[in-house]
């Protein structure tokens, strides 16, 4: 019971012993039941002189606060207008509506007290009113126990604590476990709460749970919930659910594997061992060691992994956990799991070095090992192009053009990305066979230039140069070499030129490269063909015994070509600009007038321009030079071609 309510009946127990004992000269009151007024902290409180139903003109009204039985005047009203008395009230009170009401604002839990009022005009019995106070609590905060509760213990441990903060009155908790309501029990259940008294008069409730928990438990959710009430009714708030880590001894391990289903070659594999226990213990993992039939200890990681990265051909085996529990020093081992990792290995090609004369047959074989069902695919090395399926490749009259790489790839069908591959070269006899025949350089006098032949062959030929310099050579396969030349141009190397030779056991050829000086002369029909005058172009040569593609090689470039090039160019627009700035005057061009006309030329000049194109292009550039009337150079063509202007 709170101290105002303790006033209440002592209060009206002094007025029965008053009426009891029958003071002489005084009238008997009717015992009166205080007014009950309920406000939210904060809020304002309307204290009525009276019950609801009175009415009148309340002209002269004294308020008091009931403070240890002592009556302290808080309030006058006099002629219907209010005055505060001084005190801790003094700014909280105000006439509301009528001089029947008085106002408290801003209240708080310090104001849950019980007031009197004493009208004396009219003429009226004292009113109490009792003021009572609410305050919602803040959401209820809960923590849990994060050592761990180890189910052997026989004790009650605590499990989590519930705080639920500014709250008026007190409120009221409650436990619950999967939704659940907990109560109190012997040697079970235990639940200890208490609360703070803030300055703000507040309340702030903290209540511990404390239980024996069973391995059951170990994903139990605990929350609390908090009920109070408002003048709006009952309400309540719950705290978030948690969970405590529960401890127990393991009775079975086992082992898991990651991924889960068929495992192939390449896979990152991972092997955990794991049992029903918390937490768990420390586990070893042993692989049977096919040759002598024991168990033999893998090396795992810091977390007792044994990773397998990637997964190959002797992983395969019988793996087994065994865990040891340090608290009940029992040692459990988990029944045999079997790993299959499903491989292709040992792929070969039979001949492994194959040779053949150009003309004959050639059979290729390939094998390999695999714990599946195995299918083979033949495939162009350089161009992936599939050949065939199957373990062997018939290859029938064999060219030159058949010579290089293959590869046989042998694979699993029903695991996709499960394959191996076997390369084989195919030596094709014959004399070396030049990318290029002919070749003609355009250069400038003591410019640096990196000459290149490309030779092939079985046996692989060799290279050498009929002029010095520095040499540089690389193998894009076996029967294939290239080989660059560093060379100063000097006037004794555009005279002579230079020859590349290609030689093996079964002959030799050459390429010739013609350097020639760049001119004014000689640039000028070249610069309306040609992007860059340092561009070397070589000429198309078709071979006898070869059916090969031509093929352009790196090319050199000179800076100083560049620049006489940008200044051929100049020249050629300036006198292209002073042609047509010729025919307009002369009225042979159309310019701003309707209708089309004809650019003619004098007869005696028409003869005259007629531009001589000496062209070193490979065919695919030729197809862009074309006359006037379409037709097109035949690929191979390197005579002089002529743009005749007057058609």
């Amino acid at each position: 019971m709170g101290l105002p309510k303790l006033v209440c009946v002592l209060f009206a127990a002094c007025c029965c012993c008053r009426r009891a004992t029958g003071v002489p000269g005084e009238e008997k009151q009717p015992v009166l039941t205080p007014d009950l007024v309920e406000a939210e902290v904060g809020s304002t409180a309307l204290l009525k002189c009276g019950p609801s139903r009175a009415s009148g003109n309340f002209s002269q009204v004294d308020w008091f606060l009931i403070h240890k039985e002592r009556q302290i005047l808080i309030f006058r009203v006099h002629q219907g207008k209010g005055q505060r008395e001084p005190g801790e009230y003094e700014h909280r009170l105000s006439l509301q509506d009528s001089v029947a009401t008085l106002a408290l604002s801003h209240v708080t839990p310090h104001d849950e007290r019980m007031f009197l009022c004493k009208s004396k005009r009219p003429r009226l019995h004292d009113h109490y009113v009792e003021l009572q106070v609410f305050k919602a609590p803040e959401e209820p905060t809960i923590q849990a126990n994060v050592v761990g509760i180890h189910v052997d213990r026989q004790e009650l441990r605590e499990v989590a604590t519930c705080v639920g903060r500014n709250g008026y009155p007190i409120p009221q908790v409650l436990w619950y476990k999967n939704r659940l309501p907990l109560q109190e029990e012997v040697n079970r259940v235990h639940i200890q709460s208490s609360q703070i008294v803030e300055s703000s008069g507040l309340y702030t409730l903290k209540s511990v749970l404390s239980a024996r928990l069973v391995k059951e438990d170990k994903d139990a959710q605990f929350y609390c919930e908090l009920s109070y009430r408002l003048p709006s009714g009952n309400h309540m708030k719950e705290s978030k659910e948690v969970t405590v880590p529960v401890f127990y001894p393991a009775e079975k391990v086992w082992v898991e594997v990651e991924p889960v289903g068929l495992l192939k070659e390449g896979d990152h594999v991972t092997i955990r061992c794991l049992t029903d226990g918390n937490p768990q213990p420390h586990f070893t993992i042993n692989k049977k060691d096919p040759s002598t039939g024991e168990m033999e200890e893998e090396s795992t990681d810091e977390n007792g992994l044994l990773s397998l990265e990637p997964a190959e051909k002797h992983h395969s085996g019988l793996y087994q956990c065994q865990s040891l529990d340090l608290e009940t020093t029992i040692t459990l081992s988990s029944d045999p799991l079997e790993l299959l990792v499903n491989y292709v290995s040992d792929v070969r090609v039979n001949p492994a070095a194959p040779e053949v004369q150009e003309g004959e047959s050639l059979t290729l074989t390939c094998e390999a090992e695999s714990n599946q069902d195995l299918e083979f695919e033949w495939l162009r090395d350089k161009t992936g192009q599939l050949l065939g399926k199957g373990p062997v490749l018939q290859l029938n009259n064999v060219r030159r053009e058949a010579g290089g790489r293959y590869l046989c790839m042998a694979s699993v069908p029903r695991f996709p990305g499960l394959n191996r591959t076997q390369p084989v070269s195919v030596g094709i006899f014959g004399f070396p066979w030049m990318a290029l025949k002919e070749r003609k350089v355009w250069v400038q006098e003591n410019a640096v230039l990196n000459l290149s032949c490309e030779a092939s062959g079985h046996p692989q030929p060799t290279i050498s140069w009929n002029v010095n310099g520095s040499a540089t050579e690389w193998n894009p396969d076996p029967q294939t070499v290239v080989s660059t030349l560093n060379v100063l141009v000097t006037p004794e190397l555009l005279e002579t030129g230079a020859e590349c030779k290609a030689s093996n056991s079964l002959g030799s050829n050459t390429t010739t490269i013609v350097l020639k000086l760049v001119t004014l002369t000689t640039l000028l029909p070249e610069s309306s063909q040609t992007t860059g005058l340092s561009t070397l172009t070589v000429s198309p040569h078709t071979r006898a015994n070869s059916t090969s593609t031509e093929k352009k090689l790196p090319q050199p470039e000179s800076k100083g070509v560049v620049i006489v090039a940008v200044i051929v160019c100049t020249l050629v627009l300036a006198v292209l600009g002073a042609a047509l700035y010729f025919f307009y005057k002369k009225g042979r061009l159309p310019c701003g007038r309707s209708g089309k006309q004809e650019i003619t030329l004098p007869p005696t000049r028409k003869s005259e321009f007629v531009v001589e194109v000496k062209s070193d292009k490979l065919p695919e550039e030729m197809a862009l030079l074309q006359g006037s009337n379409g037709d097109k150079r035949a690929p191979g063509d390197q005579g002089e071609k002529y743009i005749d202007l007057r058609h």
